[in-house]
């Protein structure tokens, strides 16, 4: 796994400034501790970091031709990169390493840009042409690894694998994207290909952009999509024996390193089927590790003990005090603009863990978008049956009245619990699933910004982005619907993302079989119906792995990989919390309404209402602001600094 940077000019061929090359591809060091390699010429300067995991001695980056014409930096895994050196080798070509590197820079020189259809694997990239006089990037299919750009008013384009090698740039405009604003806290992160800043963005997955010196700026072309459309008739028992036979094969290309290799060990089904299909066709036991908690509530090491037992691996668990918050103030120098999953501190946790004994670490991500596993698709399933009983016509007035009417009752048992059920009703698809997927709901936003944030807001609301992708979803089914959004938000934008920037932070390669495209693909093509079955999501992946799991693992209740905020909140964190909702980082942005983040911090640490999730994010937010600035409390305004807007 690496770091990839650049400097592109669009429009002519002017120096290429070596020593801000060097910083922006400095700042994504811990991405690839092992080497460092810069290609600079004319209106080009391409930029790497490595870290070695196949062909240790060769496959060195930037890799050029043999006449130096096509340059390339790249960082990821092809994983079927022999298999390409074969066919490029039948086409005459010739190979200096045994590295996948090498593989695509053939592949372009063969292909031209259909070369990403041939690659199976995780990646972002960088081609430089001087002979066509052209840059190509390009990014995996599902997002597993990152790629922002960024193009400057002089026609300067800026690339690299996080936004801290963009943001080294000196001319790099910093104004905040308010729409950004509102998807982060209708989210709890930024849906691509939106980031924090106007100027700046994500290449989205399964996209490539080919500039071209001279010509105006392009625009991103998607070059693969999930196809819900192609459902085939399968039986239960075909549809086990081939998931299991096709999972093998995703695991067993990603077995390959030339260093320590191991796997994340949660014990839920995913994490556990993974660990068990590598133990099959590994020759030595496999290195395991999981995070323990002393709160039961949160932990699940017992779960993952019996996995590791019946697998005979070598598994090491480390406790983390439930106070271990110590990670708050460096999450916004992983993640680079605000990201509200308070998960990344365990994931952070289990990657360090991971990477002290080895390089590579296979994860189980991925397994609750293929197969329904969320909670939230059975209750999309449940609403869609109930508003398919009655026209939205008549169903948003009467269950909207419902849901104004009736009270609140958190405190009360759950059959009485109906006002969120009857406004969930009122909804149409689209608004119902963005509504369960929402971190902060609409009447909170509402009263969360500033006048001035409403009036650049300019009528826009999150709900867009969600909607946007059901409704261009290649299907008519209602689950499947919701899972192409989530393959395309919820997927790259928060899991992808803090497994991304948590396991580089501690320069460890994770690679996800589950996600491998092959397998996405086939999955698509499977009823609904083996997918969530009688309120059981992952129903056929479950069944698949009986004769390989315990019942205990595959058929518990899903817990999650949470933190106890609400305590943290509550306890020691009160007095850092009502300094950072309230203090004048915050209130200095124009964002937001000040008199009600107090009430909503006095709220919360009174006990009348819980309110950890809005809170978590005002925090996050903050920490991003004095991040961006280089402020380590608030002495100065973060948006003169920021050059916020």
């Amino acid at each position: 796994m690496c770091g990839i940077t650049g400097i592109f000019d669009t429009r002519g061929k002017r120096e290429i400034d070596r020593d801000l090359l060097v910083r922006m591809n400095d700042s994504q060091s811990h991405r690839g501790p092992d080497e460092t390699g810069l290609h600079v010429e004319p209106g080009v300067g391409l930029g790497h970091r490595r870290l070695s995991i196949i062909d240790l001695a060769s496959g060195q980056q930037p890799m050029a031709n043999d006449d130096g014409s096509v340059v390339i930096i790249y960082n990821g895994e092809v994983y079927n990169f022999q298999e390409l050196f074969e066919e490029l080798t039948a086409l005459g070509y010739k190979f200096k390493t045994r590295c996948d590197t090498e593989a695509i820079l053939r592949g372009w020189e063969a292909w031209g840009e259909a070369c990403v259809d041939r690659l199976r694997g995780m990646f972002a990239f960088a081609i430089w042409d001087r002979n066509r006089d052209c840059l190509f990037l390009a990014r995996d299919r599902v997002g597993i690894k990152p790629l922002y750009y960024a193009e400057l008013p002089d026609g300067t384009l800026l690339f690299g694998s996080e936004m801290k090698a963009l943001l080294a740039h000196p001319d790099l405009p910093r104004e905040i994207d308010p729409r950004a604003v509102e998807d982060y806290f209708a989210y709890g992160y930024i849906p691509d290909p939106r980031s924090i800043y106007r100027h700046v963005h994500k290449l989205a997955p399964g996209h490539v952009i080919l500039y071209r010196r001279g010509e105006s700026m392009p625009r991103p072309r998607a070059y693969w999509d999930v196809d819900f459309s192609k459902t085939q008739p399968m039986s239960e028992g075909e549809a086990c024996e081939e998931l299991v036979a096709r999972l093998r094969e995703a695991v067993g290309i990603r077995m390959i390193a030339d260093v320590p290799l191991g796997a994340f060990l949660s014990g839920g089904v995913d994490s556990s089927a993974v660990v068990g299909l590598m133990a099959e066709q590994g020759a030595e036991p496999v290195d395991t590790c999981s995070i323990a908690f002393e709160h039961k509530d949160y932990d699940e090491s017992k779960y993952a003990a019996m996995v590791a037992e019946k697998f005979k691996t070598r598994h090491r668990v480390r406790t983390v005090d439930p106070d271990s918050y110590d990670l708050i103030d460096r999450l916004a120098g992983f993640y680079d603009e605000p990201y509200a999953d308070s998960s990344a501190m365990p994931t952070y946790r289990v990657c360090a863990l991971a990477r002290e004994k080895v390089t590579v670490a296979l994860s189980g991500d991925g397994g609750d978008e293929l197969f329904a596993g969320y909670r939230r698709y059975r209750w999309h399933h449940y609403e869609e049956k109930v508003r398919g009983l009655l026209p939205q016509g008549l169903r948003r007035p009467v269950f909207g009245f419902l849901g104004t009417a009736y009270p609140k009752l958190d405190w009360a048992p759950k059959p009485l619990r109906a006002k969120s059920t009857f406004q969930a009703l009122a909804r149409s698809a689209e608004e119902g699933y963005f509504h369960s997927v929402s971190v902060l709901q609409d009447r909170l936003r509402r009263r969360l910004y500033s006048p001035s944030l409403h009036r650049e807001l300019q009528g826009y609301h999150a709900l867009e982005v969600v909607q946007g992708f059901m409704r261009a979803a290649p299907t008519d089914n209602h689950i499947a619907r919701a899972q192409y959004a989530d393959l395309k938000t919820y997927l790259p934008g928060d899991i992808l993302t803090k497994v991304d920037r948590a396991s580089m932070a501690v320069s460890l390669e994770v690679r996800v079989p589950i996600l491998d495209h092959k397998f996405l693909e086939w999955t698509a093509t499977m009823p609904t119906d083996l997918k969530l079955r009688n309120g059981e999501g992952k129903y056929v992946f479950k069944k698949a792995m009986e004769s390989m799991l315990p019942h205990d693992v595959l058929y518990r209740p899903k817990m999650g990989f949470a933190v106890p905020l609400d305590h943290w909140f509550r306890g020691p964190l009160k007095e850092r919390v009502r300094e950072a909702v309230t203090g004048r980082t915050l209130a200095d942005s124009g964002l937001f309404d000040q008199k009600f983040l107090t009430t909503l911090v006095d709220q919360h640490q009174s006990g009348i209402s819980n309110h950890t999730a809005v809170l978590w994010a005002l925090v996050m937010f903050e920490s991003f602001l004095k991040e961006t600035t280089g402020m380590a409390g608030p002495r100065e305004n973060p948006v003169a600094a920021a050059g916020v807007a």
